[in-house]
């Protein structure tokens, strides 16, 4: 299996991590006739969404506790390729005011690198996790993930989701806001009931339409609540409307969770079980839910067969840009062009540049969309490519791949702003610079706008510069050409590239 970013071979170890807003997980498996299996799984309760103060930075103490998680992460992975990794952080560090200042610690203290993934893009990957783990089925099925900081909610079909929805309340959060203190009173629980209700209310009549045959929650939380439900009565592994409100009743006549003694919790569960059973009761209220299985599976294992299927050759990502392309408008002969002289460059130089797969792939997909803020205005429209990137929903990129592709396009023309890739963690910074050099160079070379100007012979002179060798005819062939390719060494230089010209 290969594709640009990793080459997947059977009996390799993979390995996901999840840096929740309650708890940091960590899988490993071993890849076996093309499936993960699970070897290894840890999990600490690190509560970073309790550590999140309303200015958007991190207390001291839940800093710590998540380094320290991560350092112990990472000794167990010692070993494993870092193309066969892969760390997400969700929502509590999207919220964070300097994330950076964060992941860039959290990254030493893993060995591995850590991407933040949008509410959608985690939804995406928790139904990757699920759907691959439950028996075939052609009907539609709810998947509801409870985290610390949100709540997902997902509806497709098979291994492909349809419709996706992150809300930004999560058992950490909501527990801490709707009871403070640990105390539940019934004016409490029902001012979380519709508080909670009124924002599942945006989406509830468009999923009730589409509906499902099967709904499933995906999260410790869940897991939970479906454990006290047994020991109540109740089936196992299935939620209903009547446990949740026997749930209810326990902890507001008990009036805090540690009184109430739900019957198999967990004690390091007990603090934030009252908003995770508030976002059930609110969900199953909303959407009519009658009855919820438990799947053990969620986001980890959706990264490791998301990995797979990117070394499959399916990848998310590139069916994205395609399709923001065609939304846009863009003229794919133009982008077909300009994509092939930006792999011809990226060969010449890749080498001794350094650069992988994983770079050539982002240059392309870059070549691809390059002009996709033509369909705004012709003035300018380098800039409107790179809002449209920086705000889009792009399945399977992360919020860095998505700013690092953003920040290329839209140095494709004019003058450089550095300031985009300043923006950038800084491991991406130099690949980000040389990828957008090239891409400038491509759509230069293909100005024209037809297949007839043929590539000149393309070399690395040094580290950081490129030789064109341009032969006399080429250069008489070709004035415009030559000048505009005069008046690109100012800019890439400004790229940290030197462009030497050669007869």
């Amino acid at each position: 299996m290969a594709n640009g970013n990793a080459v997947l071979r059977e009996g390799d170890l993979l390995a996901a991590v999840d840096l929740g807003s309650n708890s940091f997980h960590m899988v490993v498996a071993r890849l076996e006739h093309g499936v993960p299996r699970v070897i290894d799984r840890l999990r600490e309760s690190v509560r970073l969404a309790a550590g999140l103060r309303a200015d958007g930075t991190l207390d001291a103490a839940h800093r710590v506790h998540a380094l320290q998680c991560l350092s112990r992460f990472g000794q167990r992975l010692a070993g494993v390729p870092a193309r066969n990794v892969r760390a997400v952080s969700t929502n509590t560090v999207r919220r964070m005011r300097a994330p950076q200042a964060f992941l860039r610690p959290a990254e030493r203290a893993l060995g591995y690198p850590i991407e933040v993934v949008s509410g959608r893009e985690e939804a995406r990957l928790i139904w990757q996790g699920v759907a691959h783990t439950l028996p075939a089925s052609r009907e539609r099925r709810l998947v509801i993930d409870i985290g610390g900081g949100s709540t997902e909610f997902i509806i497709g079909r098979a291994l492909k989701s349809e419709l996706m929805e992150s809300v930004q309340i999560g058992c950490v959060a909501s527990t801490l806001r709707f009871f403070p203190k640990g105390r539940i009173t019934r004016g409490r629980w029902r001012e979380a009931r519709d508080e909670i209700g009124l924002l599942l209310q945006q989406f509830a009549a468009e999923y009730r339409e589409r509906g499902w045959g099967e709904a499933w929650g995906a999260s410790g939380t869940f897991r939970a609540i479906a454990s006290i439900a047994m020991k109540m009565g109740e089936a196992e592994s299935v939620i209903t409307p009547a446990a949740l409100q026997r749930m209810r009743e326990a902890l507001i006549r008990a009036g805090s969770a540690r009184r109430a003694r739900l019957p198999s919790l967990a004690k390091e569960r007990i603090p934030i079980i009252a908003g995770g059973v508030a976002i059930a009761d609110a969900a199953f209220s909303v959407l009519g839910i009658e009855r919820l299985h438990v799947s053990e599976s969620a986001l980890r294992e959706g990264l490791l067969w998301d990995m797979i299927g990117r070394a499959r050759g399916s990848d998310p990502r590139r069916t994205g840009v395609r399709t923001l392309a065609r939304r846009y408008g863009a003229d794919s002969r133009q982008a077909a062009r300009v994509e092939r002289a930006a792999g011809a460059l990226f060969d010449a130089v890749a080498k001794k540049w350094k650069l992988d797969g994983a770079a050539r792939e982002r240059l392309l997909w870059a070549a691809h969309v390059h002009e996709i803020g033509l369909a705004i205005a012709h003035s300018q429209h380098h800039k409107h490519a790179g809002y449209i990137l920086r705000h889009s929903d792009l399945p399977g990129f992360s919020n860095e791949e998505q700013q690092m592709l953003a920040a290329i396009v839209q140095n494709h023309r004019r003058k450089p702003d550095l300031a985009l890739f300043a923006e950038l963690p800084p491991r991406l910074r130099p690949s980000a610079q040389k990828i957008a050099a090239l891409l400038r160079l491509a759509v230069l070379l293909c100005r024209s706008r037809h297949d007839t100007l043929g590539l000149p012979r393309i070399s690395v002179a040094r580290a950081n510069a490129l030789k064109l060798e341009l032969p006399a005819v080429w250069r008489r062939k070709h004035p415009l050409t030559l000048a505009d390719l005069e008046s690109e060494r100012l800019a890439l230089q400004e790229l940290g590239v030197a462009l030497m010209l050669a007869h």
